[in-house]
Order: structure tokens, then sequence, then C-alpha cells
């Protein structure tokens, strides 16, 4: 079967797997986002068979899948030739519990018939180090255990464990349970603790989902995508993922792909924004909280850290995994730690900027906090003008980029809003003074008259998508008349049918092959807010119908049959979805 990104994502917070169309798990490290991939079978080993956990239904025929509403419980409904059918249900358990958020690690597996004679198998097939060993385990009598790197993975269960060891064919006449967690024993009921998480990680959800402040039109969309940003924060740290894969090709047989296992920066400050657009404030309190611990004395910022804060995110090809589809090379680590991307200071600010707005919360900024933001302010404003390799971290050059620096006049921008909200009248003075020279000299240096548009960087001509950005940060007013020429500037040079490049000029590995999905959501954006709000729509819904069969987006499309390509699932694809139906979403008044 050949692998596809038609993929379901369940997590708590704590770790994340992604689940196949016939309920196969086929990728999730442990025992958290950064961690050895126990199971692989997305990247393909080539030593050992297996790096999976499966339900395998006899004389299977067809499946369907679907998440409970409004929750990240998995159903999987697998189908045999002859009337039978069984259903999986996967999650990660995750409640409120003693005054805190109950999440281990734990994949918890339901499996029940559902009609006629079903026979089933259930193989657990971990591997080590990549998929490079198959580790030593051990059994007793309801459960086995795997000795993984730094982790001893234990699957307690009803199905006989010789069925298990031996994957033996049998069948399923009545509910069976699995419960994979860290290897203590289960001090109760399996199926009483089974039913109850079910019910408690149900509720907890449709919870979470309740007080989101969601558009009318697009509702299930804009919930989908939001769930999908919360199981992609690592709540330990407050860190918040790019995606969980690494490695998935940008396009068929391309060297373009990389680890996204790490906190960027810049990506989970669109998270934070998305989510708080929707009431979700603390995911960007727990970001902050990340923030506050990688921050140095100075104030400078690398691009993207680890989830445990670690700076050094060496990069290495791994030999055991073929890749996805056999389309190597496998990479772990991400080798973006060592470049300079000055935007990330206007990111940080950006999402921290809320904290003092937001009578909403508990401990809203104050000036201690505005205190911890000013180097950020003073980096951006020494950086803005200073070379980068940009948003799309260019590996073998560097500009001034347009966006790094209207990014680096967002954070002096803010600095002096916030400095007014607190009453700092000469903080205030000293950061407009700032944020006026960089909108000054971006005007000066990007702006093209002969040609009607923005460019991309301060000495080039070429475009790329980032200037779409320019309205949604401020920098510009959306009917400025040099913005609504570069949206058009831009839809005539890198819009393909429905689909946007990034840029389209030659970079580190060749010409781009695939669209960058939050581009085109940032168009989609982009021409709502210059007024062709109806051309948005339609363009908003044909992108729609491009995710896959549960709402879930990777990072790139297809241009010609709409295939997902790239890591998965993309934080910013799903940010781009949230702002976009929120944008053309009618008001709810309209449905009153």
């Amino acid at each position: 079967m050949q692998q596809t990104l038609d993929l379901g994502v369940i997590g708590n917070g704590s770790f994340g797997a992604l689940i196949d169309r016939e309920a196969r798990v086929v990728w999730s490290c442990l025992p958290a986002f950064d961690g050895d991939p126990a199971f692989c079978a997305l990247l393909s080993p080539r030593q050992h068979e297996g790096g999976d956990l499966a339900v395998e239904l006899e004389d299977f025929e067809r499946s369907e899948q679907h998440y409970v509403t409004n929750t990240a419980l998995l159903r999987t409904v697998l189908h045999d030739r002859h009337g039978g059918a069984v259903e999986v249900l996967d999650f990660a358990p995750r409640w409120k519990q003693n005054g805190r958020i109950y999440r281990p690690v734990s994949i918890i597996r339901r499996i029940t018939p559902l009609a006629g004679s079903p026979r089933v198998r259930v193989r657990a097939r971990p591997l080590a180090d990549w998929g490079a060993r198959v580790p030593e385990s051990t059994w007793g009598s309801n459960h086995m255990r795997w000795l993984l790197p730094g982790f001893t993975l234990r699957m307690t269960t009803d199905v006989p464990i010789r069925f298990l060891r031996e994957q033996t064919w049998f069948m399923l006449n009545e509910p069976v349970h699995q419960v994979f967690a860290a290897d203590e024993p289960l001090q109760r009921s399996l199926s009483g603790y089974v039913e109850e998480a079910i019910g408690r990680t149900e509720a907890y959800w449709r919870e979470w989902v309740r007080y989101l402040s969601i558009p009318l039109d697009w509702q299930q969309a804009v919930i989908r995508s939001a769930i999908t940003l919360k199981l992609c924060q690592y709540e330990d740290s407050g860190a918040i993922i790019a995606a969980m894969t690494t490695s998935i090709p940008e396009a068929p047989q391309t060297t373009r792909n990389w680890d996204y296992r790490y906190c960027w920066l810049r990506d989970a400050a669109f998270v934070v924004r998305a989510l708080n657009r929707l009431g979700a404030t603390r995911s960007m309190e727990e970001f902050l909280r990340y923030i506050y611990n990688i921050a140095t004395h100075d104030g400078s910022l690398q691009p993207l850290y680890g989830i445990d804060f670690a700076a050094e995110l060496e990069e290495a090809e791994v030999a055991s995994l073929a890749g996805y589809r056999g389309m190597g090379p496998v990479r772990r680590g991400n080798l973006a730690w060592v470049q300079k991307q000055h935007d990330v200071y206007g990111s940080v600010v950006l999402a921290s900027t809320q904290l003092f707005f937001d009578q909403r919360l508990a401990h809203p900024g104050d000036a201690a906090a505005f205190e911890r933001l000013e180097p950020l302010g003073e980096r951006a404003w020494a950086l803005h003008d200073q070379p980068d390799a940009g948003l799309w971290e260019f590996r073998g050059r560097a500009e001034v980029h347009t966006y790094t620096a209207a990014m680096c006049w967002a954070a002096c921008d803010r600095l002096a809003k916030i400095a007014t909200l607190l009453g700092l009248e000469a903080r205030t003075a000293y950061w407009r003074e700032r944020a006026d020279a960089i909108h000054a000299r971006v005007i000066d240096r990007a702006w093209r008259p002969d040609a009607s548009h923005f460019s991309a960087s301060f000495d080039s001509d070429y475009l790329d998508a980032s200037l779409l950005l320019l309205a949604d940060i401020g920098f510009l007013a959306p009917d400025d008349p040099r913005y609504v020429a570069t949206v058009d500037a831009i839809g005539r040079e890198l819009r393909r049918g429905d689909a946007l490049f990034r840029y389209v000029a030659p970079d580190d590995f060749g010409e781009p092959e695939t669209s960058f999905t939050i581009c085109t959501f940032w168009y989609i954006d982009a021409l709502a807010a210059t007024g062709r709000a109806d051309e948005a729509r339609a363009m908003f819904e044909r992108l729609l119908a491009r995710r896959n069969h549960l709402g879930l987006l990777s990072e790139d499309l297809a241009f010609d049959d709409g295939q997902a390509w790239g890591n998965f699932p993309q934080t910013y694809s799903h940010v781009g979805l949230i702002i976009a139906a929120m944008r053309l979403s009618r008001s709810w008044q309209e449905a009153s």
C-alpha cells in the first residue's frame, strides 16, 4: 500500500501519533515530539518490518474514518467482504484532574465488533534507534514491554498475550482494549479505565471547543484546525512544534525534506495569534513561558529551539529509514538553528502584545513584562536593515528581506503601543521614533515604482508571498494603493490555478515545484482585505476541498493533482485556514 498523508492525528500536549485510514499507527515519537520514532512505518524502515501498531481485519474490503465531533478522538471502522465490521477508537487521554491537566504519554485503543463475525489480528511492532533495531521485549499475563531508548513502553491489554506475540488471527466477539503507556502497572480494571478515559477525554475537548470564539461559516473546518494546533503544543515547556514529522518531501523526488519537530519562534507566534483570535489564550501564556526560558540577556534569539529549550539541533541523515515512499534522505535535527532570521523579534513581540491588552487574563502584562520585551525591540532596531536568511530560510544567500524589516518595524510599533497603554510616555516616544524610521526605510528601499509592487528584498526586484502580510501586521493599510498593486502582482506571478508558490525565483535547491499552503491562505485573506471577498470565498472553498478526509493539511500541495506533500500536520497551514475563515465569514448577527 502506497503511503499517503491521508492520516489522522491524536495527542494530548505531551506527544502525538499519526494514524492511517486502516487504523494503523504509522508515526509516533516517544516519549515526546522530538524523541525516537518507535512507530516509524511512515518513513519506511530499511532493515526490519513493522514500526507500526495495527489492527488487521481478515478479508478487509474498505474503511471509513472520522473524528468524534469536536474532539481529538479518532474513530475508524473496518469492513470485511462478508458484512463484518470492527470499530477502532484511538486517542490520547487528556482531562482536568487534581488541579492540573492529566496527559500521560499514552495511546489508548478500543476495538469493538460492530457486525458479522469479524476475525482480526493485533500487531504491535515498535522499533528503536530510528528503525535500526527491534527493541528487547518482555511479557507477562496481560502486558508486553518494549525497551526503547530512554523509555520503556508498556502495553496493557485484554487481548490474549499469546495472540499478540504470535500475531494470531482470532474472532472478535466482544470489545478489547489496549493501553500503551510508560512502564507502570494499571492498578484497576482495564475496560473500566478505558471507558472512563473515553468519557473524560471526550468531555475535555468538547468543553475546550465550546469556549472558542469561532466564525459563523466553516465552523467544523476551524474547530478541527484549532484542535490540531492545540495538539502541537508541548505543554511541559510551552513550545509549539511546526509539525509532528520529519522528512516528508515538499515534492516528489526532491531533497527538500526537513525535520520540523522543533519550535520555530515565527511559526509558534503565528499559532498563538490564531488561537488568540479564537479566544484560546492559554497557549499564548504557555508560549511566553517558553520564550522567557530561552531569553538571553541581550535579547538575541535563534530562529528555532528544541522543545526542551535546546539551542543546538545538529542536522544529520538517518540511514536506517528509506524515507516517505522511499524518498530520502531522512533528516534528524535542523541546521536552521545557526541561521540569522531577524523577523523572529517581531514575531515574539506580536505574539506577546495581546498579553497587555486582553483584560480577561488572570495575569496580564505589566511594566516588568514590558521590560523583558524591550531587548527584543533593541535587536529588531539594530538588525532591521541587515541581511538574513529570511523566513524561507535560504541556505545559500542572505539579503535584507522586506518581510524581515517589516517585522522589525512591528516589534518597535507594538512596543510603542504597549508603552502607551502602560502610561510610559518616554518609552512610547522612543519606540515610535524607531518604528517610524524603519517604516520610512522599508518604503524607500523595497517599493519599486517602475514595477508597481514591493520587492522581496531591498536589493532585488522579485516577489515573494510574505509581502501579502504587510497589511495583516499593520505596516500598510489594506486599501493602500501600493499594497493593492503588490497583491495584484503576486496573483499574476505566483498564482497557478487555486494555489500559490511562496516564490518562483531559484533558490539553493532549484525552483520550487509545489504550492505552499499558507501562502494560498495569505492570498485569500489579502483578496478579501482589498475588496475582492467573493473571489476570495470561492477560492477558499476550493482550497478547503483539498484537505484530507479528516480536514487536515500538510505544508505543500501539488498544483496538478492536489496531492499533499511536506511535513504533517503543518501548523502554518491550519493557522492560515483559521485566519482566512475569520476574515471571510458572515457575522453571527447575520444568522439571527
